[in-house]
């Protein structure tokens, strides 16, 4: 579905990711674990449209989408919900998730449909729909940008770090639902430092350090892997 061969990517002379080679096949649940700055939200900036690839090429569904427009990118089917949210903190939250409908704006029952099954999977969106944004618990904003990301109906989705800041209840919930819209049929892309939530849901993952993958395999194997313990879950 997403093949990312050989990616380069800069932010002026300085080269954030190098050589980087991805494959994430449909229905999967992908991880990329690192530290901070290792290169993970790069990745995603790249595949998004944000950020112009320095070298290497992006198919998806074998379409070369490397230096398309984000706009183009999420008409194909590829979504990214950002490490900060960036939610419209003064609309309220029925307001956020139309602003990811925007892309099928016309298509009124889809968007009503979307909307039945983003509060089915988050009730609590539901209850604080008139509610601003900004006055969200944590927990709740994520969701938030997560049914703003779903409203759009992407096949695959970028999730860039959605346990951060949260406890640790929240973080199990989030990621259960996570593992729901896989199975529902969106395939994921996941940047998560917590190793351990991550890799017990994903199907294989890759880790990186200073901008390049130095370890990928199937969660079993990186589970085992006593480098990636050692580094990322705690032997």
């Amino acid at each position: 579905m997403l093949s990312i061969k050989n990616l380069t990517a800069k932010y002026g002379k300085y080269t954030s990711i190098k050589d980087v080679n991805i494959e994430v096949n449909e229905g999967e649940i992908v991880v990329l674990l690192g530290a901070n700055g290792a290169g993970k939200s790069t990745t995603f900036k790249t595949i998004s449209g944000l950020l112009k690839p320095a070298a290497g090429e992006i198919f998806f569904e074998d379409e070369q989408i490397g230096g398309k427009t984000p706009d183009k990118i999420v008409q194909l089917g590829i979504v990214q919900c950002a490490e900060d949210r960036k939610l419209f903190p003064q609309m309220s939250v029925q307001q956020n998730l139309m602003m990811g409908a925007y892309v099928h704006r016309r298509k009124k029952n889809q968007i009503k449909q979307s909307l039945e099954e983003v509060n089915e999977l988050f009730p609590i969106l539901y209850d604080k729909r008139d509610d601003p944004a900004g006055s969200l618990s944590g927990g709740q904003q994520q969701m938030l940008a997560i049914g703003r990301a779903l409203m759009s109906k992407p096949k695959l989705m970028l999730l860039d770090e959605p346990s951060i800041g949260l406890a640790p209840l929240i973080v199990e919930q989030m990621f259960k639902s996570i593992q729901h819209i896989n199975q529902e049929g969106t395939t994921i892309l996941l940047a998560e430092q917590n190793a351990n939530a991550a890799l017990s849901i994903a199907d294989k993952g890759y880790v990186y350090e200073n901008g390049k993958i130095v370890v990928n395999g199937t969660s079993d194997e990186l589970f085992s892997n006593e480098e990636v313990r050692k580094a990322y879950i705690g032997a």
